[in-house]
């Protein structure tokens, strides 16, 4: 496979929907908050993205079968303008040009359904575990009335991965958008964490 494909399940009926993004990264707060979230929602396997930019080796589960990595997008049966994507993987750190790759593709698919709102979920690290969440947005005002229900502003900081700059290229092609960051004490997986944001 040398370019992105997106493999499309059903047609789903969607009205500018707001896309909640997940991707592993600082305890897996984003993915299992996604998790949760597609849960709950009853969400419905859309698509999957399957892309080169991402490392050279297969999921193999308990069953023995293997599977590439992917990224799949997920739609609510219960909220009619709720997508979701879940990354099994980000790209290596020493590969800047496949960090860009794959925010277009998302975005892509984003512009493909009118989503008009995306919110990315990451881990900030921590000493200790805390209850707050902190929140950056695509613009002043985003971020203000977010930080007005009860998140607060997160500044002077930076958002590694994914998560920041897929919210900095959403800017740029004029979505609007957030990141909610949830405090971890545990950096490899912290399910406390998850719940906060959750």
């Amino acid at each position: 496979m040398n370019r992105t494909y997106l493999r499309i399940f059903f047609q789903p009926s969607l009205r500018n929907p707001i896309f909640v993004v997940g991707l592993p990264s600082i305890g897996n707060v984003g993915v299992a908050t996604v998790n949760l979230l597609a849960e709950h929602s009853q969400a419905k396997l859309f698509a999957e993205l399957y892309t080169p930019a991402l490392p050279d080796y297969t999921i193999v589960d308990e069953d023995g079968l293997c599977s590439l990595l992917r990224y799949r997008i997920l739609i609510s049966t219960l909220e009619a303008n709720l997508a979701m994507l879940i990354g099994d993987m980000q790209p290596p750190v020493e590969d800047l040009p496949s960090y860009y790759e794959i925010c277009g593709d998302i975005l892509d698919v984003a512009d493909k359904f009118n989503c008009d709102f995306i919110i990315t979920l990451d881990g900030l690290p921590a000493i200790y575990t805390q209850r707050e969440i902190y929140v950056a947005g695509t613009s002043g005002k985003i971020a203000s009335e977010y930080a007005s229900l009860g998140a607060k502003l997160y500044s002077g900081g930076r958002i590694i991965g994914l998560s920041g700059l897929l919210l900095g290229l959403a800017k740029l092609r004029g979505i609007d958008g957030i990141c909610l960051l949830s405090p971890v004490a545990d950096l490899v997986s912290d399910p406390e964490a998850a719940l906060n944001m959750y």
